[in-house]
């Protein structure tokens, strides 16, 4: 098992590039994991790697890119059954 963050994204993050702008925020936070949408309109995102990066990565969620409007990022730590390489779009 491999210790992992866990978030999901609520407010207007679908339709706004949100998925492709935390790829590059993970990207350069050298974080590991996937991001994809969810079917009630949240995103979903799956961090691995660095602490201190991945907190960083929490308060980027928080504010999410220019068009988007986040209203709550809830997010908990927990042991994943697959240790990612690299960041992914789902």
């Amino acid at each position: 098992m491999t210790r992992s963050y866990h978030c999901v994204v609520t407010g207007k993050v679908q339709g706004v590039f949100f998925r492709a702008w935390v790829n590059d925020q993970a990207a350069a936070l050298n974080l590991n994991g996937w991001v994809r949408n969810l079917d009630d309109g949240k995103i979903e995102v799956l961090l691995q790697g660095d602490e201190a990066k991945i907190a960083e990565m929490r308060t980027r969620l928080l504010v999410g890119p220019p068009i988007s409007q986040v209203t709550d990022v809830k997010c908990e730590w927990m042991d994943y059954d697959t240790e990612h390489k690299g960041f992914q779009i789902r």
